[in-house]
């Protein structure tokens, strides 16, 4: 395969295509770039409230907040719900 420098725009393209990886808007990620928690990202980007992703990942609210906002850090397992609820990777979590 030709590296990544001599492929032109449209190769380009089709290669990030078929990575089949979700690419989110400039917006997500100069928000986390900037310091902002990624679960909080991720989910106001998914349209979700705080309520909403604990329910669905089986967490209480309480404890979802305080992972948010970096007062406690989510166990492996608490982080797995998370990025499964909001389709992302444990990594791009932490």
């Amino acid at each position: 395969m030709a590296t990544i420098d001599l492929l032109s725009d449209e190769e380009l393209y089709d290669l990030a295509k078929s990575e089949g990886d979700e690419s989110f808007p400039i917006e997500v990620v100069d928000r986390i770039v900037a310091g902002e928690g990624p679960i909080s990202v991720y989910r106001s980007y998914r349209g979700m409230t705080q309520q909403e992703l604990a329910s669905i990942a089986g967490i209480n609210p309480v404890y979802l907040s305080q992972i948010e906002t970096r007062k406690r850090s989510g166990s492996t397992k608490t982080l797995a719900a998370i990025a499964r609820v909001l389709n992302v990777t444990v990594d791009d979590l932490i």
